[in-house]
């Protein structure tokens, strides 16, 4: 393999970024410590590449600095643009702008007398074209959503965002309801603030689900526990493992009281207030309705979603070796 010597080192983000998108499919948490470094790797290589180009008074100078500038001031604001409007988790911000300051310009390798990536732009700025590669494997996930669905014959108006589940498999799912009392929404209940809640009232989903009726009084609520950050995999194993002992009150499957008016339903304001953070944007209202949509319903319908740092690595590999695909795609029509 040819290239220069700051371009090989830019290869090794890329085991970082594989890793970082299995463990984002399989814990939705990334630790806050591996982006550092690649910021200061990025900066690094970015201040050698500028340190040769100096004074950069030649056609590849400036065309550098026109480059890298867009990648900084641009690229890399935008993803705390899309974290600040909820478009992205901040794991997904931050990942964006590492790739931001490490990827400023295209870089070029040549594997067994290929030259790759294979499509550039004219604008040059690498890091834009991994981001709408990213974009555009993005947009698969809702159709590949839909043809399981279809597959399975669950056909509806939700098919390409959301997807039937067994209730009592919440525990251990990521994303969010996709329904409330009322039907369908997309503002449901995030599945970690459930786990939150549950953790906080030291109570597995089966708890919750038998005892509904008497859980709903906001009276119930006697010790509460830490809620933890809602993860899949953090304790204590209060949303569906070993149960805190507690005694549940009422009758299992709601009875009559669970159609009781309490100034405070299920203590949702009271859970939102101890806690000392938010709850994913959770109110007291959404956190009711999913209450009462998981004690009441065996099966929910849940919007998954997809971990935007699976796609950008995987996006990060298609312009390693392919390039630009909507270049080429534009490119293809005449457009460019």
């Amino acid at each position: 393999m040819f290239a220069t010597l700051p371009d090989l080192l830019r290869l090794l983000v890329v085991p970082v970024f594989a890793w970082a998108a299995i463990r984002d499919v399989r814990t939705r948490r990334l630790p806050n410590r591996i982006w550092p470094p690649l910021y200061l790797s990025g900066a690094l290589l970015l201040l050698w590449e500028a340190v040769s180009l100096w004074p950069f008074a030649g056609f590849d100078g400036r065309i550098f600095l026109v480059r890298a500038a867009i990648s900084l001031l641009f690229v890399a604001p935008l993803g705390y643009a899309f974290w600040y409007l909820g478009a992205f988790g901040g794991a997904d911000a931050k990942a964006m702008i590492a790739l931001a300051v490490i990827f400023p310009t295209f870089p070029a390798y040549e594997v067994a007398g290929l030259a790759v990536p294979l499509v550039d732009t004219d604008i040059g700025v690498f890091s834009l074209t991994i981001l709408t590669n990213t974009v555009l494997l993005g947009l698969a996930y809702p159709l590949g959503l839909a043809v399981r669905n279809l597959l399975r014959g669950e056909v509806s108006s939700s098919m390409f965002l959301a997807r039937p589940v067994a209730t009592d498999s919440l525990p251990d799912r990521h994303g969010r309801l996709f329904e409330d009392p009322e039907g369908p929404t997309r503002a449901g209940l995030d599945l970690d603030a459930l786990r939150m809640y549950l953790r906080w009232r030291g109570l597995t989903l089966a708890d919750l689900r038998a005892g509904s009726a008497g859980l709903r009084d906001p009276a119930s609520v006697d010790e509460t526990f830490d809620p933890t950050d809602g993860g899949t995999r953090v304790g204590p194993r209060t949303d569906g493992g070993s149960a805190v002992d507690a005694e549940i009150d009422g009758d299992a499957g709601g009875g009559d009281d669970s159609r009781r008016e309490f100034d405070d339903p299920w203590a949702a304001e009271r859970f939102l207030d101890d806690i000392d953070r938010g709850a994913y944007g959770t109110d007291a209202a959404t956190l009711r309705d999913g209450l009462d949509v998981v004690a009441r319903e065996d099966r929910v319908l849940v919007s998954p979603g997809m971990p935007f740092v699976v796609p950008m690595a995987v996006g990060l590999l298609v312009s390693l070796t392919y390039g630009d695909a909507l270049f080429a795609v534009l490119g293809a029509v005449g457009l460019v």
